[in-house]
C-alpha cells in the first residue's frame, strides 16, 4: 500500500495542492482554519510529514504553560491520565505548550489548596482532580481573580469561579452500576455495598446517588448497606471488604466507585469462592483488565482518558485566549466506556 502523498492529503482536507504546499513550506499565509484542517487530515491519513506540519503551524502560536494536579501516581488511572494530558498539550497546533503534571500525595484540603496556589504562580491555567472543600474553593477564587482559569476534571467542584468541568455524568455511571448488579444478582433478598474514596468527591457522591436510586426503583430485593470510605487506599479497601463479608454474609455485590479497586481484587483471592461478591469497578487499567479476564471483576465503567485530556486542554486554551472577563462555566460531559470480560 502506497503511503499518502501531498495529493492524497489535499483531497482528504478538501483543499488544493498549492494550499498544502503553502502550509507545509510556509510559502505564503494560509488562514488558520484552513491550516488546521490540513493538519487534522494529515493526522487522519498518516501523512509522512505530519510532525513537520505540527511544527510549521505552531511557529506563531502563543506559548502556554498548563499545570495538572492529579491524585497519587501509584494509582494507575492517574498515571495514564497524566501521560494523555502531556500529549494533548504538546500536540495541540493552537499553542506552543508546556505541561506540568504533578501527582499529589497529600490530599488533605489544606495541602491541595496550597498546591493550587503554588502552581498557579507559574501557569497560565490549571486543571485539577480534587475533593470539594471550602479551602479548595478559596484557592480557585484567588487564581480566578488573577485571571488564571481552573478546570475541574473527573470530579466537579462547587467553586463558582471555576472555569469548567470535564468528566462523566456520574449519576448515569452510578445507575449503570446498579443496572449491572441488579441484573446479575438473582432476584432474592440480599445485600450489596458501595465503596467510595471520600464523601467529599462530588463524582463519587453522584455515583452513589445514581446507584441508590436505581436499586430503590428497579431492584428492591437488593438492600444497600451504608457506604464504605476507602480513603483512596488499596490497603484499607482490602481490609474493609474482608470485614464487610465477615459481618454481612449475604452480601452479593460490591460497587467500587472510588479508589481501592486493587485492594478489593486482592481480597477476592482471600475469600472462598461461594463468599465472593460480584464486583463492578471504575476505569480500565492493566490491573482491572486482568481482573476482568480472571473473573474477579464483572464489569468496569471507565473514563475515556484521551478524550478527557483533549477536552480539558481545549478549554484551557480557549479560556486563556479569550477576553479576561469571559463569562460562564464550560461543561464537557463525555460518554462512559463499559467493559466486560467479553469486550476487552
Amino acid at each position: 500500500m502506497r503511503r499518502p502523498n501531498m495529493t492524497t492529503l489535499a483531497k482528504e482536507a478538501g483543499v488544493g495542492l498549492s494550499t498544502v504546499d503553502r502550509v507545509l513550506n510556509r510559502r505564503a499565509d494560509v488562514r488558520e482554519e484552513t491550516a488546521s484542517r490540513v493538519l487534522e487530515a494529515a493526522e487522519r491519513i498518516g501523512f509522512y510529514a505530519t510532525p513537520l506540519l505540527r511544527q510549521r503551524l505552531k511557529t506563531d502560536a502563543p506559548q502556554k504553560t498548563f499545570a495538572f494536579l492529579l491524585q497519587q501516581k501509584t494509582t494507575a488511572f492517574y498515571e495514564l491520565l497524566g501521560t494523555a494530558l502531556r500529549e494533548a498539550v504538546e500536540s495541540s497546533p493552537a499553542i506552543r505548550g508546556k505541561a506540568i503534571v504533578e501527582f499529589m500525595d497529600d490530599l488533605t484540603p489544606g495541602a491541595v489548596a496550597e498546591t493550587l496556589r503554588r502552581v498557579g504562580r507559574g501557569a497560565d491555567g490549571v486543571a485539577i482532580v480534587a475533593a470539594d472543600h471550602p479551602n479548595v474553593t478559596a484557592a480557585i477564587d484567588e487564581l480566578a481573580a488573577r485571571h488564571i482559569p481552573v478546570i475541574a476534571m473527573i470530579s466537579d467542584l462547587t467553586a463558582p469561579s471555576r472555569a469548567g468541568y470535564v468528566g462523566l455524568d456520574n449519576r448515569k455511571v452510578g445507575r449503570t452500576a446498579g443496572w449491572l448488579l441488579g441484573n446479575m444478582i438473582p432476584a432474592a433478598p440480599s445485600s450489596v455495598a458501595i465503596f467510595v474514596g471520600s464523601h467529599r468527591y462530588l463524582c463519587q457522591e453522584a455515583c452513589e446517588i445514581g446507584f441508590r436510586a436505581f436499586l430503590r426503583e428497579n431492584a428492591p430485593h437488593l438492600h444497600l448497606l451504608e457506604p464504605v470510605a476507602t480513603f483512596e487506599s488499596d490497603q484499607y479497601a482490602f481490609e474493609a471488604i474482608l470485614d464487610l463479608v465477615k459481618r454481612h454474609e449475604g452480601v452479593k455485590g460490591v460497587y467500587v466507585a472510588g479508589g481501592g479497586i486493587g485492594g478489593v481484587m486482592a481480597a477476592m483471592k482471600e475469600l472462598e469462592a461461594h463468599k465472593r461478591p460480584l464486583v463492578v469497578g471504575h476505569d480500565l487499567t492493566e490491573a482491572t483488565n486482568v481482573g476482568l479476564f480472571s473473573g474477579t471483576l464483572k464489569a468496569v465503567l471507565s473514563h475515556p482518558i484521551k478524550e478527557i485530556a483533549k477536552e480539558t486542554v481545549e478549554i484551557l486554551i480557549a479560556r486563556t485566549s479569550a477576553a479576561r472577563d469571559a463569562p460562564g462555566i464550560t461543561h464537557r460531559i463525555l460518554p462512559m466506556q463499559i467493559f466486560t470480560p467479553e469486550s476487552v
